[in-house]
Formats: C-alpha cells, structure tokens, sequence
C-alpha cells in the first residue's frame, strides 16, 4: 500500500476540487492523507481520507486582496501572504515526512513553501491548479487584466509589452524573497516566479482546452484534467420546487472577497424580471440584504439542485462555481472581482459560454444587459459541458499520479487467500 500525502492552501475553492481525487486515490487502495482547512477534517475523514489541520498559523494569514485600491496593490498583498504562509507551510510538510516518509506529495499550486519542501524532499511530487495559469506565452495575452486575445502584428507587440511589464513587476518585487525561502526550505532558485507553475514534474491543471487560449506551447509536464467538481452532500431545498419562473442563481465567493455589491446589483437588477434569483451569499452577511418579492437570499444553498433548473449564473468569476455551472450546461455572466477572475470570465467569454462584465462597469442596467447577452449562449455553455464531460476527471488525475509512484507502490497486492 503506497502513502500519499496533500497539502492544500486555507481555501475550500481549492480543497473540494482535490476531495474526488483524494477519495479515488483511497478507493484504488493507497493510504491518503491530507493537511488542510480544521473546519473540513470531520467532513473528510467522513469519505475515507485521514485528515490533519494545517498549521493555525496559516490559517491566521487569510488573504486580504480585497483590501487594495488597485490591482497591482491587490497582487502585492495576495504573493506577499502566500510568502507569509510559506514557512509554516514548510514545517508542516518536514515534520509529516519525518514521522513517516510517503511515497507521493500533492501539493497546492499556491503553496509555495509546501511546493519548495515537496520538492526538497527527494519524495516524487506533483502540484494541482484549481485555477487559469499566468504563464506568459507570445499568443497570449498578459495575465490579470482580463484582455481578449488581439490578433496581427500590433496585438502581438501589445502581449510583449504587457507581459514583460507585468512580469518584471512580479519578478522585481518577489523573486529575491522567494528564493530566499526556496533556499531554507532546500530547494533550488527559480529564474522567475511564474515558474512555480512549471517547476513540479507534473502538474494536474483542473480545467478543459476548449476554456483556455490556444498557446504556441504548453508544458510537458501540465496535464488537463477538466473540473473535477464535489460539494457537500446536503438535501435539495424543499421551496426549490415551488419556483415557477426561469431561475438565475446569483452568488459570491466563498472566501470573504468584499463582494456584497455584487449580491446589492444583482437583487436590484432583477427584481422587476420575469424570473426567481436565489443568490447565495457565501462569504457575507445574507442579513445585510434586502430580497425582492421574486429572490430568496441565503448564505448557502447547494449549487447542484440549482443549477439542474438555472438559466444563468452571475457570479464573481471564481473557477469552482464558473466551472461547474458550465459543466451542467449553464452560462455564466461573470462580474470580474478580482485575483483571476477576469481571466476566466474573458475566457468563457472567448468560448461562446457567457458574458464578462468588468467590476469597474458594474451597474442595475449593465447587468440586465449582460444577463440577457449570457442567456443566449446557453449552446455555448453545452459545448464545454460536452468537453467537461470528455475530460480526464478524477479518475484521470489519480492514473497520472500512480505513474509517478515507483512500480511496487502503484497499486496495492492483491489479498492472499
């Protein structure tokens, strides 16, 4: 029986994508163990998978992007805290491989410091993106604005120019202190930041071709494996089935990301429409709003019952919630709050699957506007459903991760008679 062991960043938006690969893992035998979010050990050891709680330390350093006044202040706080968490995320993987030497290590792609220990540890690795990589390529454009893809010479020469920037800002105000921390932790140099991404032999990229640009290359070692989407189970509410009007669900991140305004606009929005909203609030205050005769506002609702009926999504651009609503053929008019989420909703945008409407430009009239846009590309949305379908999966990931196990700990001896 080989030992796998995961480590995760404090964010279910990365934790429930890795649960049905973690589970797979445990149903073909091997021991699984993952370290992350205290509030989510029951939950997990409930499937089969031993659990331990990351350092409290971590979970301490949440992100607090929503903070900044700026997108480059935004970007300066979030690398600065994943940097914050680096060497508790160090100590926490040292001393689990201390105690008992595993045979593979999953690491979080926005765990930095488990990555560096993962990789210091002469044990074989591997990394999992819940989200849109920041690779830079020459057919792409610079990551974060949220641009389209240009085409011809001069969109060519404006991608150069805006990754060089973006990427020299990164390098010039992390890579020195990344290093650094590489360094303690016994691994070596990165010649730029975004090779945290290229770094681990292999990399579980948890999306689909057809939602991303096509690029001159893509590296060896990335491996599309589609969403890989897993919710709590919990009962379909019972006032689902009264809703006699086309259904939109609108909801906001899960981690607390100052995105009440969405929520306001979206009840405001639509409370004079034809349809029945049930907005989920998540990461605020449900009592903060005031719901319309034709919405019901509750902190969480499970997503699965909602979208077997939804028109639309409007969201705030996150991958877990974007992805799923497409995987159940729903398209999605994303409200781009920050961090990568005008990327993946110029992205769903560029794939005929929905509409993104920039934070900035975000009113009642805009959104009504967008919504009806996303509503018509419901053949969009099913193509990548059919793509999504198509995908590895979980079943997939675990095939990619038993390669790189040796031969005697891929798979468990059959029990003797």
């Amino acid at each position: 029986m080989s030992t796998i062991y995961a480590f995760t960043t404090p964010a279910r938006g990365h934790l429930y994508p890795l649960v049905p690969i973690l589970t797979e893992l445990a149903g073909r035998g091997h021991r699984v163990k993952v370290w992350t979010l205290d509030a989510e050990l029951d939950r997990l050891s409930g499937l089969g998978v031993e659990a331990a709680a990351i350092s409290p330390e971590i979970e301490e350093l949440p992100l607090e992007d929503w903070e900044a006044r700026s997108a480059a202040q935004a970007v300066k706080k979030t690398f600065s805290r994943w940097l914050e968490r680096a060497p508790h995320e160090i100590a926490d993987l040292e001393r689990a491989v201390a105690e008992e030497r595993p045979d593979l290590i999953l690491t979080d792609i926005n765990g930095w410091g488990a990555s560096a220990a993962a990789e210091a540890s002469g044990v074989s690795w591997a990394t999992f993106a819940p989200y849109i990589t920041p690779l830079p390529d020459p057919r792409v454009p610079a990551f974060g604005p949220g641009m389209p893809p240009a085409a011809g010479p001069l969109g060519r020469l404006r991608d150069a120019a805006m990754s060089r920037l973006l990427g020299g800002m990164l390098d010039r105000g992390f890579l020195e202190t990344l290093n650094e921390m590489r360094g303690r932790a016994g691994a070596g140099p990165l010649t730029t930041v975004t090779e945290v991404w290229t770094r681990p032999p292999k990399l579980l990229y948890l999306t689909v071709p057809e939602l991303e640009y096509e690029r001159e290359s893509w590296p060896e070692s990335f491996r599309f494996i589609g969403p890989v989407n897993w919710q709590p189970d919990v009962e379909s509410p019972a006032w689902l089935a009264d809703v006699d009007r086309p259904l939109i669900l609108l909801t906001a991140s899960t981690e607390y990301q100052a995105d009440d305004e969405l929520i306001r606009t979206g009840l405001e929005a639509l409370a004079d429409e034809d349809v029945f909203v049930v907005a989920t609030t998540a990461g605020n205050d449900p009592a903060q709003f005031d719901a319309p005769a034709n919405a019901r506002v509750e902190r969480f609702v499970p997503h699965g019952p909602i979208l077997e009926r939804a028109e639309a999504v409007i969201c705030h651009g996150g991958m877990g919630i974007t992805q799923k609503a497409l995987a159940a053929g729903v398209p999605v008019c994303t409200v781009g709050w920050g961090r990568d989420q005008l990327e993946s909703g110029r992205r769903v945008e560029h794939a005929g699957a929905g509409v993104l409407l920039p934070r900035k430009k975000l009113s009642s009239e805009r959104l009504r506007e967008s919504l009806a846009l996303a509503r018509s590309r419901r053949a969009g949305a099913e193509r990548i459903a059919a793509a999504i379908d198509r995908a590895p999966g979980a079943t997939g990931a675990v095939d990619e991760l038993e390669a790189l196990l040796t031969p005697s700990a891929r798979r468990p001896a059959p029990a003797a008679r």
